[in-house]
């Protein structure tokens, strides 16, 4: 069996990550995080720390030989470096879990591994203005210091994830109008297109790339081909719930103006390319209108679970 080791794997594309490779019985798994979210998944050993503390991670993680280290949570170059100091025993495939947020803006359509990434924080996203900077950062530590330790890494690259655990504001923006009985605002003119991937599509992308020589030294994007609109959206939740949405239309300058937070961009294209990744790892990526329909299934049973225990 392979011995792997996932850093993060408390919650949303880690957790599914992790229940997914624990269904498949392939390997021995080990998870290290700081414990605020216990899994208690059977054949999942917990190791509990802050990867921020080298004494925690020398003290936390075992000296064992990893087939791979899945890396889930590296925010910031030093998260990488930290790690790869203090983790012991020889790594043979360290894959970093990225976003396709390190791109920088561009009207070239779309976007793939090779876009120029961003050159700095994006001001405009305020307290997330340096989230992709920061993770294009994390990148390029890894590349040094994995060159410089011979480690074989590979870099992921996520478009917007949505399904089981999604903490982010993203789907459960929409859910959360219906089940209130909120008026649903969406951008006019609704010109802005995006592409997602399933978190459970995703999961099983990782784990065919766990040992993979062909994607040693390589970036993918990890999207769906299928592209995205607010209008589409609304489409799908209403052939999904049965009802009749009447979405209330707004300028993108009155929606800022009104301070309302929709998920996603009102006017910017997110449109990325997976074509790379699906000459290594074809799949199936599940439908979108079917992925919104598992989605709302979870939600609403945490609903109930939230309301009972309340």
């Amino acid at each position: 069996m392979q011995n792997i080791l996932v850093i993060g794997g408390s919650y949303f594309a880690g957790r599914v990550f992790v229940e997914e490779l624990a269904a498949a019985g392939t390997a021995s798994i080990h998870v290290f995080n700081r414990g605020r979210f216990p899994l208690g998944i059977n054949g999942v050993v917990e190791h509990v720390g802050d990867r921020e503390m080298a004494d925690q991670i020398r003290d936390a993680i075992p000296p064992e030989g990893w087939d791979a280290v899945v890396d889930f949570c590296a925010y910031e170059p030093d998260h990488i470096s930290t790690m790869l100091a203090n983790l012991r025993g020889r790594v043979e495939h360290y894959i970093l879990i990225s976003t396709t947020s390190i791109y920088a803006k561009s009207n070239v359509l779309p976007i793939t591994e090779e876009a120029p990434p961003l050159e700095g924080p994006q001001d405009d996203l305020g307290q997330y203005g340096d989230y992709g900077y920061n993770k294009w950062l994390s990148e390029c530590r890894l590349r040094e210091e994995c060159r410089q330790r011979d480690i074989p890494y590979t870099v992921l690259r996520p478009s917007i994830i949505y399904g089981y655990y999604n903490y982010a504001p993203r789907e459960k923006f929409f859910f959360d109008a219906l089940r209130l009985k909120q008026p649903i605002v969406i951008p006019e003119p609704s010109l802005a297109l995006f592409n997602f991937i399933w978190v459970v599509d995703l999961a099983k992308i990782i784990m065919r790339c766990i040992g993979e020589a062909r994607a040693f030294g390589e970036a993918y994007n990890l999207t769906s081909d299928e592209l995205v609109s607010y209008p589409r959206i609304v489409e799908v939740l209403a052939q999904i719930t049965g009802k009749t949405l009447d979405p209330v239309p707004m300028s993108p300058f009155d929606i800022e103006k009104k301070g309302l937070a929709l998920p996603f961009p009102l006017t910017e294209h997110l449109v990325y390319s997976g074509a790379k990744a699906a000459r290594l790892f074809p799949i199936d990526h599940m439908p979108f209108k079917n992925g919104m329909r598992e989605a709302l299934k979870y939600y609403l049973m945490v609903a109930r679970q939230a309301a009972s225990a309340g």
